[in-house]
């Protein structure tokens, strides 16, 4: 598990898209409509490398025994002098081959544990409703406050509400 800065995310482009489109491929939610061809998915990645060279973002990856991502978890820092206690975990992705081993869990926990160490004490996100993610969240501690009906189009392009999670953060010590 390793947080890829900017000059990383433009060379591991490549796999990245793989994972994201196969994280659509597979149903999940995470604001693309199926099916996403590897080149959008790839351009996507590299539009976010200027986020993460601007410190707007900040992104994690772990690979797999031959070097590929398995899968990734950002933050979206914020941008408002009164939100910067705050983050938005976001594209918490897992490969379908890597599911089930607690990857997700790990890189959740890495997430934290940086905004943490950062001095963040809250972090934020959303998910698909009745979304295996779900299940995820609330057992890693995050609180659920509340459900927003037809936020999203799921990979099919259907409506879908998605539920608002929080989680209260104790900086780490220093």
């Amino acid at each position: 598990m390793r947080r890829w800065d900017e000059e990383r995310i433009r060379r591991g482009g490549d796999g990245l898209a793989l994972l994201l489109a196969d994280t659509v491929a597979g149903g999940a939610s995470v604001g693309f409509l199926a099916p996403l061809t590897p080149a959008a998915a790839d351009a996507w990645w590299r539009e976010r490398a200027d986020a993460v060279a601007a410190g707007r973002l900040q992104v994690w990856v772990a690979e797999d025994g031959a070097g590929r991502p398995a899968g990734t978890v950002g933050l979206a820092m914020p941008d408002k002098p009164n939100s910067r206690h705050r983050a938005e975990l976001v594209k918490l992705m897992v490969h379908r081959r890597a599911r089930g081993a607690g990857l997700g869990r790990l890189l959740l926990a890495t997430a934290e544990q940086a905004a943490a160490a950062a001095g963040l004490t809250l972090l934020h996100l959303d998910t698909e409703t009745g979304s295996p993610a779900e299940r995820l969240y609330r057992s890693a501690g995050w609180t659920r406050a509340g459900t927003i009906p037809d936020y999203a189009a799921n990979p099919a392009g259907e409506l879908c509400p998605t539920t608002l999670y929080y989680k209260r953060l104790a900086p780490a010590a220093r």
